[in-house]
C-alpha cells in the first residue's frame, strides 16, 4: 500500500514540477501512446506477479 501511495505522490510531484517550470509533460501526446504506456505498465506488473508465483 505504501508503494501505491509513493507512486501516486511521485507522479503528482513530476506533474507539478512540469507545470511549475513550464516543461512539456513526459508523456505521449496522443491517446494511442498513452495506451501503450498503460499496456507496458500492466505487462511489467503482470510479469512481476508471474515471477513471484502469484496466480
Amino acid at each position: 500500500m505504501t508503494d501505491l501511495a509513493l507512486a501516486i505522490g511521485l507522479g503528482l510531484a513530476i506533474g507539478l514540477g512540469c507545470r511549475w517550470f513550464d516543461l512539456p509533460l513526459p508523456a505521449p501526446p496522443r491517446f494511442v501512446g498513452a495506451l501503450l504506456v498503460a499496456a507496458m505498465t500492466v505487462g511489467f506488473m503482470g510479469m512481476g506477479a508471474v515471477m513471484r508465483g502469484a496466480p
